[in-house]
């Protein structure tokens, strides 16, 4: 077998006489020389499509998936059930080869499939109206940034630093597109230093970025917040976890204007970070500075119901200049996922995810703590994650774990300094209660 040429020796010589070239090498003469590479790329010799196979094969029995280990590993991935419909609704050929909805006649079924999600949204969240279009949660919240800046016409965005690392990350590469000035409100104890908050809010201030739970599992106390950014007529922004909402107040009684997050939990695998999806709800005020679009429902000609895009602010669709944003990817196969998760658990079942989740993590830190040197990292109200200080080296921890065949918590020293010997764990419906003590187990050998 050859490797794969997509051009014959004629097809190169007809192209060349159509652009008037006599050699391959005059069509990168404008490219200077001290930039090329000069060399041939260090390939491999060609193989055969059965050696490809057999090398990725090989290279994909490497990995450890979680159907294999015990998982307590969170941090913005969670192990949460997916009922099986899900995987066989989001397989029919209609919505897997589905993209972007431009023409509305033909696309019926998904924009009656986002107008459906946007709609559980804006009800789990309990704000007025949803989107669609959210590439993940970390760029929804950059995007919610943005929006806030557009609407107060202000520049300073201020995000706790128990925001998840990451999203604060992605965030301060958007602002320094959009002209926005970021500042990181410090942490106290697992949580917002509202002392200091207060210090930094000002009327110069577009919106406060809150997580909650944050990135260590604790529950903010967000009413402190919601009034001293709304006193300086800025907006609070919340991001969350959706599963929480099952059993924590909705961020629209808090008085969130805009509410964000990660959407994966719901009926998407965790598949080594994606694709995921972000959600993105906010209040009617704010609908015309929305990134994305939003799907509505009406009625045709005939009195039919039909479902069309009912606001598309994206660069796509307007001049670019007008955009609020230019996200291009629909996510819709991501956010049908989520749909089918919401749908099939409905109200009660969700709530009894989070009830679950919440109960075993609680149980899980108080087995955790009667073995000897371990003890959690904070005394807070927490959902399914939770931060333990660990005896040894967290990373010792883990790779004596592993060898037990469980994944353990997430280092938090890899992104705050003063948790260097703390460990984030996770507990979620799934982990039964001999999980928990294997875990525990696991535990007790890691710290001899």
């Amino acid at each position: 077998m050859f490797p794969y040429i997509p051009h014959t020796e004629e097809d190169v010589k007809y192209m060349l006489d159509t652009l008037g070239m006599k050699e391959l090498e005059e069509l990168f003469a404008d490219i200077p020389k001290e930039v090329r590479l000069g060399r041939e790329l260090n390939l491999e010799a060609p193989k055969s499509e059965l050696e490809v196979q057999r090398l990725m094969n090989g290279l994909a029995n490497k990995n450890k998936p979680t159907g294999e280990l015990l998982s307590f590993l969170g941090a913005g991935a969670y192990d949460h059930y997916i009922p099986t419909v899900v995987k066989h609704i989001t397989g029919r050929s209609e919505f897997y080869t589905a993209y972007t909805p431009y023409q509305a006649e033909i696309s019926q079924g998904t924009l009656q499939a986002i107008f459906e999600f946007q709609t559980m949204i804006a009800n789990l969240t309990g704000m007025d109206l949803s989107n669609a279009s959210m590439y993940d949660g970390s760029t929804a919240t950059a995007e919610a940034a943005a929006m806030a800046g557009d609407a107060t016409r202000r520049k300073e965005i201020l995000i706790s630093e128990t925001v998840h690392p990451e999203t604060r990350q992605v965030l301060n590469t958007y602002a320094h597109f959009n002209g926005l000035k970021v500042e990181t409100v410090p942490a106290a104890a697992g949580v917002t230093d509202l002392e200091k908050l207060k210090t930094m809010i000002s009327k110069e201030t577009a919106g406060v970025i809150l997580q909650t739970p944050n990135f260590f599992g604790i529950i903010e106390e967000v009413e402190e917040v919601e009034k001293m950014i709304h006193e300086v007529k800025g907006l609070l922004i919340m991001n969350v976890d959706p599963i929480s909402l099952g059993i924590l107040k909705a961020p629209g009684d808090l008085g969130a204007d805009i509410v964000v997050g990660e959407g994966h939990a719901m009926g998407n695998p965790m598949s080594y970070g994606g694709p995921y999806l972000g959600f993105m709800a906010a209040t009617t005020k704010l609908m015309r500075k929305m990134p994305g679009r939003i799907a509505g429902q009406t009625t045709d000609i005939e009195g039919k119901t039909g479902y069309v895009l009912t606001l598309q602010t994206r660069e796509q669709h307007i001049r670019r200049e007008k955009a609020t944003s230019n996200i291009c990817s629909n996510q819709a196969l991501n956010a049908l996922a989520a749909l089918v998760y919401m749908s099939v658990l409905g109200k009660k079942g969700i709530q009894e995810v989070a009830r679950q989740s919440y109960k075993k993590a609680h149980h899980a830190l108080t087995e955790i703590e009667k073995v000897t040197g371990f003890k959690r990292t904070f005394d807070k109200p927490f959902f399914k994650e939770f931060a333990v200080q660990v005896p040894t080296s967290p990373a010792a921890v883990n790779e004596a774990l592993l060898k037990e065949g469980i994944l353990g918590g997430y280092e938090l020293g890899k992104h705050y300094q003063d948790q260097s010997n703390s460990l984030l764990f996770c507990v979620t419906e799934k982990r039964t209660l001999d999980d928990i003590q294997r875990l525990v187990k696991g535990l007790e050998v890691a710290k001899a």
